[in-house]
């Protein structure tokens, strides 16, 4: 049997959400770092999975459980948190746009970017072009993901865009769009940053996209 560390991180790995819990308060009873649970237990679980998804060695089922009992983790551990600076990997404001009911895959994105160390400010289901931009303005968020499951409500997204640059804030944040029939060219055609056509390449386009974005800072100190 390993530290209490790596159970937490096998059994998050694992989706043992029972055990998650039982470990996580265990660890804090043994006055373990709260911060070494979420980043070695917790998130390091959750990238390990990212990567066993890209592997195709596990499949979204595998993945949503997963993700589960992350969440059940983080709960315990949230509280141990306030008050503290915690700076996390990036702020991202995440919705399905308006018109559109299906949240699975969304909760899913949002599940896996808190399990990377994000900051997730949810917004739910059927989520108006107004209230998006109400979100980026509170929130100052790095990132826009924008998740539609039909069709009829893809050119919601290019509409969001589209608001962004009318109000002057477009260069604040990266739009990151998805779901089942949202494809990189549609992506391109409306002007979005990126797109993932799935939970775990939604991280990566998070981290491709900041690492661009400190190249680019470090380019500028260096003119």
């Amino acid at each position: 049997m390993g530290s209490i560390i790596e159970q937490i991180r096998d059994m998050t790995i694992q989706g043992k959400n029972n055990r998650v819990v039982e470990l996580v308060n265990q660890a804090l009873a043994e006055n373990v770092g709260v911060h070494e649970i979420l980043q070695d237990g917790l998130i390091a679980a959750m990238g390990i999975v990212g990567d066993q998804f890209n592997d195709h060695k596990i499949y979204v089922p595998e993945m949503l459980i997963a993700a589960r009992a992350m969440q059940a983790g983080l709960k315990i551990v949230k509280p141990h948190l306030a008050g503290e600076e915690i700076k996390g990997l990036a702020t991202i404001v995440l919705g399905t746009v308006k018109g559109d009911m299906h949240d699975i895959g969304k909760n899913l994105v949002g599940m896996m970017l808190e399990g990377a160390g994000c900051v997730v400010i949810d917004l739910g289901v059927d989520v108006s072009v107004e209230q998006f931009i109400e979100a980026v303005r509170q929130y100052n968020p790095q990132f826009l993901c924008l998740s539609a499951l039909l069709t009829t409500t893809m050119p919601g997204m290019g509409s969001m865009i589209h608001k962004l640059e009318d109000l002057g804030l477009r260069d604040t944040v990266k739009v990151l769009v998805g779901g089942a029939p949202v494809t990189q060219k549609f992506a391109d055609e409306i002007g979005a940053d990126g797109y993932a056509d799935n939970a775990s390449s939604a991280v990566d386009q998070v981290k491709a996209l900041l690492k661009v974005e400190y190249i680019n800072v470090l380019d500028e100190i260096n003119v």
